[in-house]
């Protein structure tokens, strides 16, 4: 398996995404390396964590504590 990493300009982003989603998804997989400004990405992987059992604290609990450290 070979990993590539493409910076890509705005202007071609989305033929770029096309052609990509458009190969077999059994022989490639994107990993889209993104900065997200809200809290949605940050809820979401708190989601993926509480769902593998590593965590004890709810969802609420998690996010009153960045937030009181962070915001």
């Amino acid at each position: 398996m070979h990993t590539l990493k493409l910076n890509v300009q705005d202007n071609i982003y989305n033929h770029i995404m096309f052609l990509l989603n458009n190969i077999n998804s059994k022989v490639l997989e994107i990993v889209e390396d993104k900065v997200c400004e809200d809290w949605s990405h940050l809820e979401s992987e708190i989601d993926k964590g509480i769902a593998s059992g590593i965590s004890d604290q709810s969802h609420e609990k998690i996010i009153a504590s960045i937030k009181q450290k962070y915001a």
